[in-house]
């Protein structure tokens, strides 16, 4: 029976599995090897070995209402979008209201995981920690790992001849933290992700040119969206869903397209992506365009080769004097701490997880990795549904199909993945498919047709509003009293932190007319794909 469990990492998804610990009468111990909570979003002034770093810059690009614990609202003054420094504060209050600290063990590092002699029997873990210097040794009924997937910098420096000798200065975005030290300089930034723009953009007030380099180009989107709204507010919806589900591929390709260049179009900027109907995790960024039409940023192709003082790009065109490289070419992850690396990497050294959650081949269902997934919607909902999923296989509680069923499930959804974003490895999954998935194996998807029985103005906004965190908190394991008045007053919350002028209008914020728009086009096609089929 399942009663003491080790969480490694204390960010936003080790605090979430203490809480489904707690919340399931379980003992949860976590391990921290820094001095505080929050993992990724603590800000340090440099980087440190073994935890993800983040630069002073930088801000949520998932709005508070859908990025929040789903039985914890922030504040309704908090902005939508906001600093790192305002999330951490955020963390802090989650972690003070349901008293989690105390659980966790600070400055203790995870040398060692590693089954028990008896775990065919037992299912038990050892886990070795340090401490000062000191080496201890505790067991454990099950193991939750939630260190995170941005410690371990991808920096392909044998890709790209001649940087050996290049004078300059070059090293990964991890290092990098404020621009103050670029002024007057020419930069190269490797890399057309989140991090890689926001750092462009960042360095082009300061730096004499900035160089956005890019393979394969990426949509580029605003956190506002229409009317001002925020971005996934809109976008991440059941009913797009839906649609995208239910329509053509070629129509729901063209209405993809077609929203991603509403904008600009990405062509005129050099930022067009090959495959430009992949659903690839889009770059958020506000002021890249701006940037770019003015000058301050050139958008340049892959880098063929360097020279001493140079850069030469795969079009011939060569950019000479160049000061400083960054690579902002993302992570990979690692678990050093893990005695049998093919615990989590069980097939072709590559991470191959039930659900994302649970490694398949293990004799007893007794680790989870958490947080170990990308989508549009935001890590903290996700981490905590992953949470409450895993407490419920540990427990017993959900009973699990066989090995080769698990493997099967995770073939198709590897399959999928290939067709939606290119690449079959790929971290990325769909957010609501994936978090009803999970909900509906532990009991927490909502009931919509109970819903629309006894609640309708609730099923409505559940099912055509936004897809937020207190869904899943309306019903079964984990149930929150809060969750429906959260969802009715979520379109309140976001016009707070906006709304610091008084204007008088007499629209309501989110009227029918903007739905029947909504409604409108992709409707007009479904209809117009039946009559001709």
């Amino acid at each position: 029976m399942v009663q003491r469990v080790a969480i490694i990492g204390a960010g936003v998804s080790g605090l979430a599995s203490i809480k489904c610990c707690l919340d399931e009468g379980l003992e949860p111990t976590c391990f921290e090897r820094s001095d505080d909570i929050g993992g990724l979003w603590k800000f340090t002034e440099h980087a440190e070995e073994g935890r993800a770093s983040i630069y002073r810059s930088v801000f949520t690009n998932s709005c508070k209402e859908m990025m929040c614990f789903p039985d914890f609202p922030f504040p309704d003054d908090f902005p939508n979008y906001m600093h790192n420094s305002k999330l951490q504060e955020y963390i802090r209050m989650y972690a003070k209201h349901f008293a989690l600290l105390r659980y966790i063990k600070f400055k203790t590092m995870v040398s060692s995981i590693k089954k028990r002699p008896d775990f065919p029997v037992t299912g038990q873990w050892d886990v070795i920690t340090k401490q000062d210097g000191k080496e201890e040794s505790a067991v454990f009924d099950a193991v939750m790992v939630c260190s995170g997937h941005h410690v371990y910098p991808n920096f392909p420096v044998d890709c790209f001849p001649g940087l050996r000798t290049f004078k300059g200065s070059y090293f990964h975005s991890r290092e990098y933290k404020e621009p103050e030290k670029f002024k007057g300089k020419r930069v190269l930034v490797i890399g057309l992700g989140n991090s890689g723009s926001d750092i462009a953009v960042e360095l082009s007030h300061t730096a004499s040119q900035v160089y956005l380099s890019s393979r394969s180009g990426s949509w580029v989107m605003s956190r506002v969206w229409d009317n001002g709204y925020p971005w996934d507010m809109l976008t991440v919806t059941r009913f797009e869903t839906f649609l995208r589900d239910t329509l053509p591929t070629s129509v729901s390709d063209w209405l993809y397209v077609r929203r991603m260049n509403k904008w600009f179009k990405h062509e005129n900027y050099g930022l067009m992506p090959l495959n430009r109907t992949s659903r690839k995790e889009p770059v958020f960024n506000d002021d890249l365009p701006s940037r770019i039409t003015c000058g301050t940023v050139v958008v340049k192709p892959n880098v063929k080769e360097f020279t001493e003082t140079s850069a030469i790009f795969q079009d011939g065109t060569v950019q000479e004097n160049v000061d400083f490289v960054i690579f902002a070419t993302g992570y990979s992850y690692s678990y050093p701490f893990m005695e049998d690396n093919a615990i989590i990497k069980c097939r072709d050294n590559e991470v191959t997880l039930y659900k994302g959650i649970l490694p398949p081949r293990l004799e007893k269902p007794t680790m989870a990795v958490i947080g170990l997934v990308q989508s549009l919607g935001a890590i903290i909902p996700t981490s905590d549904l992953q949470a409450r999923w895993a407490i419920r296989v540990f427990k017993g509680l959900y009973k699990l199909p066989p090995v080769n069923d698990m493997m099967e499930d995770i073939d198709e959804k590897m399959g999928k993945k290939l067709k939606w974003y290119g690449q079959s490895n790929t971290l990325q999954t769909d957010y609501i498919s994936y978090m009803d998935e999970l909900a509906s194996a532990i009991g927490v998807k909502p009931n919509f047709p109970l819903l629309f029985l006894t609640d309708p103005r609730l099923a409505l906004e559940v099912y055509f509003g936004p897809c937020s965190p207190y869904q899943f908190c309306l019903m079964g394991p984990g149930k929150w009293d809060g969750a429906r008045n959260a969802i009715l007053t979520q379109w309140d919350r976001t016009l707070k932190a906006t709304r610091t002028r008084v204007v008088h209008d007499s629209q309501k914020h989110f009227p029918v007319l903007n739905l029947l728009r909504i409604l409108a086009l992709p409707l007009l096609l479904l209809a117009v794909f039946l009559m001709f089929n």
